[in-house]
């Protein structure tokens, strides 16, 4: 069996994040589980043929009636390597974060806000107390809960940013999800090149041809020292995601050769691009 994590705590104490966080990090996340199941569940995803070694349970203040500590009691019964966190708040924090976000508390609203809070307070305080960690996030913002919980549960070979690199062509328009848009329209054109024109960035010719001119590679060399002074911040900084496109101007010969040239360096610092060409076969 793997890790088992129990993820519950006071509404808006981070639950949300805390979850997404653990998703980014490779984590198998499910939320709202009724707890009833939560032992077959984990059974059926960690076991003999499972395909997840890392899993997280979200159980919520509306599923806790005394089933929560049942099921706690089930899985630790197994022998799993069970961990329970509970996220904990001050009221002061919690009354801003609702304010802000303008949410409605789970708990009847004619209790009013404060009266919500401490009726789920008094109703988690069992769960509280058998749980593992309490992390009380009433002075984190999302990103040291982020950095918490990668120093709780990441591993050394978790990658927490996925990346793709896409071609395109500027004359069918700008890919709408890139984050950094880098233009080779000033390369030479293999267009212009009769036996060049039918093939693509793929192509061996096409690719020497592009790659073999020197302000191609002067263009590459000063676009490697950029994404490797990039790459690690955006890592620090939590981004998830991160899309590289570069267009020509039909997305066919030199954005093509460019993008699989900058996979490759992406490759080189421990990255696993996704590579698209979009507009390669228009």
């Amino acid at each position: 069996m793997g890790d088992l994590l129990l993820i519950t705590g006071l509404s808006g104490a981070g639950r949300s994040e805390f979850s997404k966080d653990l998703e980014d990090l490779g984590w198998f996340v499910i939320d709202r589980l009724p707890p009833d199941i939560s032992a077959k569940v984990a059974g059926l995803a960690m076991g003999d043929g499972g395909a997840w070694d890392r899993v997280a349970f979200v159980l919520r203040a509306d599923t806790v009636g005394g089933e929560t500590l049942g099921a706690v009691a089930e899985l630790r019964s197994t022998g799993d390597r069970l961990r329970v966190v509970f996220l904990n708040c001050s009221t002061e924090a919690l009354v801003r974060r609702y304010e802000s976000s303008r949410r409605p508390h789970p708990f009847p609203e004619d209790r009013g806000l404060e009266e919500a809070i401490r009726a789920e307070r008094e109703l988690m305080e069992p769960v509280r107390a058998a749980a593992d960690l309490v992390l009380d996030t009433s002075d984190m913002n999302v990103h040291e809960l982020r950095d918490r919980v990668s120093a709780l549960y990441g591993e050394v070979d978790d990658r927490p940013m996925r990346t793709t690199v896409t071609s395109f062509g500027y004359k069918h328009g700008l890919p709408r999800d890139a984050d950094l848009v880098f233009d080779c329209r000033f390369l030479p054109n293999p267009h212009w090149i009769p036996e060049l024109r039918p093939l693509s960035g793929l192509d061996d010719p096409v690719r020497e041809h592009v790659l073999g001119h020197p302000v191609t590679q002067e263009f590459l060399d000063q676009l490697e020292d950029l994404l490797t002074m990039l790459l690690p911040a955006y890592v620090t900084e939590g981004k998830s995601y991160l899309s590289v496109a570069l267009g020509c101007t039909g997305g066919r010969h030199r954005s093509v050769a460019v993008a699989e040239t900058v996979a490759e360096m992406l490759r080189g610092r421990g990255f696993d691009p996704a590579v698209s060409h979009r507009d390669v076969d228009r």
